[in-house]
């Protein structure tokens, strides 16, 4: 019976749930394949960054000293000795009275210390005149001004963003050790539930949680297994269970078989393949839950309708891929809003309620995405975010100040 269940807020049920998950052992990948994922070692510097001085503008290379008394009514001639472009050396020193034109990023010659810009000279013949004095190093990128030799770049735990795989480039590394990817077998279970390339007969549902949560997956950072449907009978559903282990899955994700009112089979067979305990957890839509271990694998099983499922996977499933990666920021972010509609509520669990969201007049508003039965994916399709109303709140009138998870942010 439904009391027997555990009746668990969100946070204790969470707790719960991450207990049971750590960071996987790292894998070393291409630079390019790291992007998001969490750096597994530390990194120092090599060399310097740049490893030479350099030119920070397009201009002229010369010595500061033949710059000196330089002014408007009597400007300092110096002749062009050479050009320089970016990616090319010159080994012989500036010589007094001279300039060398010199281009962005080129290193700068021997026995110069100072960069003029171009629209700083006036050319006169093969020379260029110099009205003011030029500080020493002036224009010049000095050698190591972004990165020291021996200096700690990267540390281990970080996130590595697009500025973070740049660094690496620069630091000559085209591989990188990271947190390896998750692994999450996918199993939905029903006799009514078919694949979304199969006819549908009457009685029948197209398999839409099997879909959703592989795409969730892939969304935070996991590789998704999808082990199709396993109709109501205990030997298909055992079978598919040990498929999904055999192809060394991290964690387990069901949907279907988890409420009070569904056949036992799902139940039986979970409790017979491992340690299973099945939670009501005060939130809604996704009452129901299961939790435990099949074979030392951690199992999280959701319920069967589709908004029920997704918000179960939201709020326990993505948690754990992040842990599993190595992140340690797993909360979904969050903004304030205001309320356009009145919610009604019926009980004391947390609802989560899809809402779009607009600005007007410097305000954030939040609407209904339309029916917010626990079926109705399209008001999941037509969200930007989902509306967090306490436990302890009977009424929700409209124009209330309100949490909302903000569904597509970018998370690090």
């Amino acid at each position: 019976m439904e009391e027997n269940y555990p009746m668990l807020s969100v946070e204790d049920a969470l707790a719960r749930f991450l207990e049971h998950f750590h960071p996987l052992e790292p894998e070393r990948v291409p630079v390019l394949d790291a992007v998001g994922r969490v750096l597994a070692e530390d990194l120092v510097a090599a060399y310097d960054i740049p490893p030479h001085a350099n030119s920070a503008m397009d201009g002229y290379a010369v010595r500061v000293e033949d710059t000196a008394g330089a002014r408007d009514d009597a400007p300092r001639r110096l002749r062009v000795a050479g050009e320089l472009a970016a990616g090319y050396t010159r080994d012989a020193s500036i010589e007094p009275g001279t300039a060398i034109r010199i281009m962005t990023g080129a290193p700068i010659p021997p026995g110069a210390d100072a960069v003029v810009p171009f629209e700083e000279t006036t050319r006169d013949g093969d020379a260029i005149l110099v009205t003011r004095r030029y500080p020493h190093q002036a224009n010049i990128r000095a050698a190591g001004e972004d990165v020291r030799a021996g200096e700690a770049v990267l540390a281990k735990g970080a996130v590595l963003r697009p500025q973070e795989i740049g660094m690496l480039a620069a630091m000559g590394q085209t591989d990188v050790a990271v947190i390896r990817r998750p692994r999450v077998a996918i199993l939905s279970t029903g006799d009514e539930v078919v694949d979304a390339s199969e006819p549908l007969a009457p009685g029948k549902i197209r398999d839409a949680n099997g879909y959703s949560v592989a795409a969730a997956v892939v969304k935070y950072g996991g590789v998704p297994i999808r082990l199709g449907i396993a109709r109501d009978t205990v030997e298909e559903l055992t079978a598919k269970i040990r498929a999904g282990l055999a192809q060394r899955a991290d964690l387990f994700v069901t949907s279907g078989g988890v409420s009070v009112g569904d056949f036992d089979v799902v139940k039986q067979v979970l409790a017979a393949e491992g340690e299973i305990t099945f939670w009501r957890v005060r939130m809604k839509p996704g009452k129901p839950l299961a939790f435990g271990t099949i074979q030392g694998v951690p199992l999280l099983g959701l319920p069967g309708n589709p908004v029920s499922a997704l918000m179960s996977f939201e709020l326990f499933g993505r948690p754990a891929l992040l842990k599993m990666q190595g992140k340690t920021r797993l909360a979904k972010p969050t903004i304030e809003a205001t309320l356009v509609d009145e919610i009604k509520r019926k009980d004391n669990r947390r609802h989560y309620v899809r809402v779009g969201l607009e600005t007007r007049d410097g305000e954030t508003l939040a609407h209904l995405t339309g029916d917010q039965g626990s079926g109705i994916l399209l008001s999941m399709v037509r969200a930007d975010g989902i509306a967090i109303i306490p436990e302890d709140w009977t009424h929700v009138d409209a124009g209330a100040r309100v949490r909302v998870m903000m569904l597509d942010w970018v998370e690090v």
